[in-house]
């Protein structure tokens, strides 16, 4: 099974630079998108083959993430079932016969990290959400997690120790939600790979430069490990500033 995750950075945006191109080249089973910055009736994407289930912020222009799925899942719910968490269309999920798939677009911390708080409140409820499911049946997360984990997953740690995707608080959730039963897939294949980034600031020619982080992932239960046959990075894919991440499991 191939699965792909991809923060669009607004789809109509990305529609106009070889999104189509690159989705039906790719023939995924699943392909996740994240911040769609749109209501579902502003689009008009309906791919051929695939079931699509679309949750948008309440807040128009704003976050939101999608699903495009060749298997039509057993039920489907959108967020996380906690009001304060589920104005801003970040989590789908997709229920399958032999494991549940979430799809989301985690919440950046801001410049001046004046959304730290309500991150640490969001980790915490999330991480929850994430292992209640897994009681269940295997779990396989994706999407834009907005954060990078350790030092080798961005280009310049040393100053970016204070910024939104890189506090010590932030990392520490990380590794609290790996530490509850979950696997970073392409860390698992390839801990001591260097200079794999998914994002890249529009500034300071950066993708050009390849100066850029690590944020998006598909992160498995431990119980499907074993299951793993590769995880990618599609970093030759543009049109966003994030590129398309891949997973392709047996399961």
């Amino acid at each position: 099974m191939k699965l792909i995750s991809w923060n669009v950075n607004g789809f109509r945006a990305v529609l106009n630079k070889g999104f189509n191109d690159f989705f039906e080249k790719i023939d995924a089973d699943i392909f996740c998108i994240q911040e769609t910055k749109l209501q579902e009736s502003q689009v008009d994407f309906d791919p051929e083959g695939y079931n699509a289930y679309w949750n948008s912020a309440v807040k128009k222009g704003y976050s939101g993430t999608a699903v495009f799925s060749k298997i039509k899942p057993l039920n489907v719910s959108y967020g996380i079932n906690i009001e304060e968490h589920d104005q801003e269309g970040r989590v789908i999920t997709l229920e399958y016969d032999k494991f549940y798939l979430v799809n989301c677009y985690t919440p950046n911390s801001q410049r001046e990290l004046t959304r730290l708080e309500y991150r640490m409140r969001w980790e915490e409820c999330f991480r929850d959400y994430l292992k209640k499911l897994k009681e269940h049946k295997p779990v396989i997360l994706c999407g834009d997690l907005n954060v990078a984990h350790n030092e080798i997953d961005l280009k310049n740690p040393k100053t970016n120790t204070h910024n939104a995707g890189f506090t010590i608080e932030e990392r520490n959730q990380m590794s609290n939600l790996l530490n509850a039963g979950f696997i970073d897939t392409f860390r698992y294949l390839y801990p001591e790979q260097k200079e794999a980034y998914s994002w890249w600031s529009y500034m300071f020619h950066a993708r050009e430069k390849n100066s850029g982080w690590r944020i998006d992932y598909f992160i498995i239960s431990e119980d499907i490990k074993d299951k793993i046959i590769d995880s990618k990075i599609h970093s030759e894919i543009f049109g966003s500033d994030h590129c398309p991440v891949e997973l392709d499991i047996n399961i």
